[in-house]
């Protein structure tokens, strides 16, 4: 895997981030499998509530990683959604901490909680608040783990669903991969009506079992550079998918390689200071042809500068103009079908970004399965007081 042998990946405490990037198209098809068993129930408990109510709020949330699943689907969603049904991407987090800015009584509201375990503070904390506030409210549970409070809490109840990922997605490591992706695909399933999918299987299961076989070919390629910093960009949904990129890196190398993120435009404003020659920049490319008009300007600018270290461009099909100005190029498509739209690239571009994050982390004497070993961040999140929330305060 990866070009490293098994003995190799468990000497160096990587075998279970390994293995749960390897296997993520296996895992994508079995959770596409298993759906189309259920879609029909599911389809029809979220058509009656868009029927019932003149508007429905779809709040898309969790915390860390999984609330970057909604963050990366709320544009997709929002382009194709029903006239009276909007879906807004909020961390749990922020839901938690100021349930008034986001918790509106009379709406009636959709809680979509993506969690892995489902029992992190915050995530249950944040359903108990929308039952408390919201009049009409309804919850849709994706989780990893069959057993986690999230499930158990809505057992019996007829405003609610499960939607439950493949056992191999509940990550044994402490950085979330396969359900990070399993999650932002079964969202995607749920949500989006069938003209807009396409054939998933053909273009984002056959493009991710081929990206796995010869992505460490990529990885070793970067590696080479001698880089303590990264930034990820990207446009639209890409830009969103870019904070997971480089939160991934942040964790898996314990903090030793600073992780930045930012959208192709927004990094100008500022944020294009961190470049130097210890710096490597990934741009996600957008195949909508306009939006990718503003990634090839920013391919281009860090072109003409020669700031960073080393420029990488991930692309659905590579083009003339893209491998001239990145100092390295990669092709998600070569050699099959091209991803519809930025949402199903978005699926393989992660699984670099994981890879990535992973290797280095094992050139740095790092163990990529528990890369804080001090317990600074853990696979449940520690430490977080639920405070009493008073509705009349």
């Amino acid at each position: 895997m990866f070009n490293l042998s098994i003995e190799e990946i468990k000497e160096r405490g990587a075998f279970h981030t390994a293995t749960e990037i390897h296997h993520q198209p296996e895992v994508w098809r079995e959770l596409l499998s298993t759906m189309e068993k259920s879609k029909s129930g599911f389809k029809e408990f979220l058509e009656e509530i868009s029927e019932k109510h003149e508007q429905v709020h779809v709040i898309l949330t969790g915390a860390g990683t999984s609330a970057f699943v909604g963050d990366t689907l709320a544009p997709e969603l929002n382009k194709w959604c029903k006239r009276n049904v909007f879906f807004d991407a909020i961390p749990t987090t922020d839901i938690v901490s100021n349930p008034r800015e986001y918790l509106k009584p009379d709406r009636p509201t959709v809680m979509v909680s993506f969690a892995r375990s489902g029992n992190s503070p915050e995530s249950v904390a944040a359903v108990a608040l929308g039952e408390k506030c919201i009049k009409d409210f309804y919850q849709v549970v994706i989780t990893c783990n069959k057993d986690g409070q999230l499930a158990a809490n809505i057992k019996g109840d007829d405003r609610s669903i499960t939607v439950l990922m493949p056992e191999k997605s509940n990550d044994k490591s402490l950085a979330m991969t396969s359900s990070f992706t399993s999650m932002l695909l079964a969202g995607y399933e749920l949500f989006l009506p069938e003209e807009a999918k396409g054939t998933i299987a053909d273009q984002v299961i056959a493009n991710g079992d081929r990206l796995i076989k010869r992505v460490g070919d990529h990885i070793d390629t970067v590696l080479g550079i001698d880089f303590n910093r990264i930034v990820y960009l990207g446009s639209g949904l890409l830009g969103m998918l870019a904070e997971e990129a480089s939160l991934k890196m942040l964790e898996l190398t314990g903090g030793q390689v600073i992780a930045f993120h930012d959208s192709s435009l927004g990094f100008r404003h500022g944020p294009k200071s961190v470049l130097n020659k210890q710096t490597v920049v990934v741009v996600f490319l957008s195949e909508n042809e306009y939006t990718r008009k503003y990634d090839l300007d920013m391919l281009r600018q860090l072109h003409e500068e020669g700031t960073a270290a080393m420029v990488v461009a991930l692309t659905q099909n590579a083009d003339k103009d893209v491998e001239e100005l990145a100092h390295f190029t990669v092709s998600i498509s070569e050699g099959g079908k091209s991803p519809q739209n930025d949402l199903q690239a978005a699926l393989s571009y992660i699984i670099f970004a994981q890879a990535l994050a992973m290797k280095k982390s094992m050139k740095l004497g790092i163990t990529p399965d528990n890369p804080s070993p001090n317990g600074e961040i853990s696979r449940v999140v520690q430490g977080v007081t639920i405070h009493h929330y008073d509705e009349e305060a």
